[in-house]
């Protein structure tokens, strides 16, 4: 799992087509000639981008899931609602299919920002609102809570 690092704004073309910045391609080396898996985001309305690779790992943690447990199966379905395969062409541009356009309100400005398990994709403008709703005071306390039990030394 080696994602991209960074935030990169882009721009979709008219058929959903999303040219992906050459340092993003540079940073994935080989994993850019490989499928990519889209899904709706799960804590709202962008999508979440997964080298193919780190897609299959992913799955493999998932279907230890016991799906005889009914509850457990419609968490899974729901998960899996949306899930598409897409790949770069020629250009080097990732076609995002249009109901998942629609579904996670991407318009022609977009921004590409690389988590550490995945990438996601969002419209620029509710990308930037979401980053602005987190205060100084609430970073502080969430960064003190998630890695205070860390050790970053080397």
């Amino acid at each position: 799992m080696s994602n991209p690092t960074g935030t990169f704004t882009c721009k979709l073309d008219a058929k959903g087509r999303l040219m992906l910045p050459a340092d993003f391609r540079e940073q994935l080396g080989s994993q850019a000639e490989e499928d990519f898996i889209l899904r709706p985001g799960l804590h709202g309305t962008y999508l979440e981008l997964y080298t193919n690779s780190d897609w299959n790992h992913r799955r493999e943690i998932l279907m230890q899931v016991n799906t005889f447990d009914r509850r457990k199966l419609d968490i899974m379905r729901k998960y899996l609602d949306g899930v598409k395969r897409a790949k770069l062409d020629a250009s080097g541009r990732l076609q995002i299919p249009k109901d998942l356009m629609e579904r996670c309100g991407l318009n022609k400005d977009v921004v590409i920002t690389s988590m550490f398990t995945n990438m996601e994709i969002w419209d620029k403008t509710k990308y930037e609102e979401h980053v602005a709703e987190i205060d100084a005071e609430a970073l502080a306390k969430g960064a003190e809570e998630l890695f205070s039990s860390l050790n970053f030394s080397l």
